[in-house]
């Protein structure tokens, strides 16, 4: 029996990474529909500059939303693909009806801080399996996050 997947990647370790991405990915997803929500029905004085920035997030989210997917398939593995399955496992919840500045911003930084542990989580774990790929795809977005949760660290100063 092959032990490889067809990247020449340990079967094993490729099913505990891609269960560790689709929990990154059902978590993305509820990022994503907050940021919507943020971006629809934001108000107060912020509201130009917040109403362009949660637009901005929540196309970035998407964006790494796909490449979660796509990363999972490559080694070998199925992504989650119903909202039933994204509410059920991820950590994040939906945000309900926040429409004020400082609300959805701290809530916005709440969401990225989950994001952010499980995806240093997941670069240990594919760093120890040899899954470059993976370490590739994760240390780009925790760079991009890092610097999100700055900024909106500034926002709520």
């Amino acid at each position: 029996m092959n032990k490889l997947n067809q990247i020449g990647l340990q079967k094993t370790d490729s099913k505990e990474i891609a269960d560790k991405l689709n929990e990154l990915l059902a978590n993305y997803h509820l990022y994503y529909q907050n940021l919507r929500g943020f971006h629809w029905n934001i108000k107060g004085v912020h509201f130009f500059q917040l109403h362009a920035k949660f637009e901005e997030l929540y196309n970035a989210a998407l964006t790494k939303i796909d490449e979660i997917a796509e990363r999972i398939l490559t080694i070998g593995q199925t992504p989650l693909h119903t909202f039933s399955d994204y509410v059920r496992v991820a950590s994040i919840k939906e945000a309900g009806s926040l429409s004020g500045d400082t609300e959805t911003v701290r809530a916005t930084h709440e969401n990225l801080t989950v994001l952010l542990n499980l995806e240093r989580e997941i670069l240990i774990l594919a760093a120890e399996t040899g899954d470059e790929g993976t370490v590739g795809l994760i240390s780009e977005d925790i760079n991009e996050n890092e610097k999100t949760l700055w900024m909106l660290n500034a926002f709520l100063s």
